[in-house]
């Protein structure tokens, strides 16, 4: 389990890498890690016998991620038109139905998928579109999946006490400590290819390192959160040793939205003090 595990991390990992530096492969990886992951967690629902407008759902979390990359706003705030068209167009197709049976649950359990996958990992593309965006998404992917290698070995070694046994059996104290070094580790590692920015001083990036690392695991929880309610070991089977796309992208789902909108707050204080991108 662990080879495969270590095979498919490999792979992923490498797709991520050559992906930086190519705006158009980027966009289309992260497209694709959208369109899989709603596929899987609206998957995941159904096995609660709550009927999910899935292909509707992932349309829309499609032309999320498009729309942000494309600069495409409608109007200012543009979003919630679009969360007004969605909810519109579900409660339409919730007429078309012969049975009104868990319409609310159908129509919120949409809505949040959009919101938990699509949107959120949509950061992902606002966050590369940025000044310095291959930095700061690369930094983004040595911080927290760092943080996830580090809570994984860590944990697998030295691991004796539950962190939250009713959600996840298997993550530890010791697991999260180490994630959290891991997270640091990796922040204060990335300063060699980080633009020279007051965001990134040593202080920042250790404080940069303990939040974005706590955040990734919150996110790795939430997804633990999910499954498990669902009665579902591995979000999928898509990926060998790892499971589904949401086993790889759950902890990034907290963190790219978090590490985007400190990253707006730093960088237009440097373009208003007149210093320049």
């Amino acid at each position: 389990m662990v080879d495969r595990r270590m095979v498919s991390a490999t792979a992923i990992g490498a797709l991520a890498v050559v992906s930086l530096f190519f705006d158009g492969l980027f966009v289309m990886v992260v497209i694709a890690l959208i369109a899989v992951g709603l596929y899987e967690f609206f998957t995941l629902v159904e096995k609660k016998s709550i009927p999910m407008y899935k292909y509707f759902g992932i349309t829309l979390g499609i032309i999320i991620p498009l729309s942000i990359f494309s600069r495409f706003e409608l109007t200012k705030g543009w979003e919630f038109l679009f969360i007004s068209f969605a909810l519109g167009v579900l409660f339409v197709l919730q007429f078309s139905r012969r049975e009104s049976t868990n319409a609310v649950l159908a129509i919120s359990a949409t809505m949040f998928g959009l919101f938990y996958i699509a949107w959120f990992f949509s950061f992902m593309i606002k966050l590369k579109i940025l000044p310095y965006g291959t930095a700061l998404v690369g930094f983004l992917l040595l911080v927290t999946k760092g943080a996830d290698i580090g809570a994984f070995f860590v944990g697998r070694r030295f691991g004796r006490h539950a962190l939250i046994p009713h959600i996840s059996p298997k993550k530890t104290v010791e697991g999260a400590l180490g994630g959290l070094a891991a997270a640091v580790a990796g922040a204060l590692a990335s300063r060699l290819f980080l633009p020279d920015l007051t965001a990134f001083s040593w202080c920042n990036l250790v404080l940069l390192g303990v939040v974005l690392g706590g955040l990734g695991l919150l996110g790795d929880l939430s997804e633990s959160l999910i499954k498990r309610d669902c009665d579902t070991k591995d979000s999928g089977t898509v990926l060998p040793g790892v499971g589904g796309v949401m086993d790889v992208i759950d902890s990034l789902l907290f963190t790219a939205p978090a590490f985007y909108f400190y990253m707006t707050y730093y960088l237009s204080r440097t373009f208003v003090s007149g210093t320049g991108f």
